[in-house]
């Protein structure tokens, strides 16, 4: 008989910006391929990454993520220069990076990384078109969560 493969993790997840969805109000998504060197693709599979200050940055017709840190392994060569917050550059197309760019500078939206996680082989970056919430904002969504929350108790509650 055939021996069975082990079961895999189903979560294909490496980073999450979670505070995104409570600083901004997001719009369209998009995801995008990743520039990388061999250290960097390393550590994030040993999972020291972190996006949770990271937004993107259009200058001369391409895509930078800026604020990710990617920790360096320990035993990572000598000869090879790890910086762990620099320029990466997001592999988008033509097209797509026009239409970013005129969000940008015409609507007034900000780039904002929400996930990073494997596809196949490679790391994809998951990105939103974004705009700032106001103190305001934030405090009606927390009350319209609390207010959610507390029907759901009171249904199932009831329901007995």
């Amino acid at each position: 008989m055939a021996k069975k493969k082990s079961p895999k993790s189903n979560s294909n997840t490496i980073a999450l910006n979670k505070k995104a969805r409570h600083e901004y109000k997001l719009f369209d998504k998009i995801e995008a391929g990743l520039e990388l060197q061999g250290w960097e693709v390393k550590s994030i599979r040993a999972g020291k990454v972190n996006i949770s200050d990271t937004y993107i940055h259009i200058k001369d017709g391409e895509a930078f993520l800026l604020g990710s840190l990617i920790q360096p392994l320990i035993s990572a060569s000598s000869h090879v220069i790890c910086d762990p917050l620099r320029y990466r550059k997001l592999l988008l197309k033509r097209k797509e990076l026009d239409r970013l760019a005129g969000s940008v500078d015409r609507g007034g939206f900000t780039l904002v990384a929400t996930a990073m996680y494997w596809k196949k082989c490679w790391v994809k970056l998951e990105f939103h078109l974004a705009k700032g919430k106001n103190l305001h904002d934030k405090r009606t969504d927390d009350k319209d969560k609390d207010w959610a929350r507390e029907k759901e108790r009171t249904m199932k509650h009831d329901a007995r």
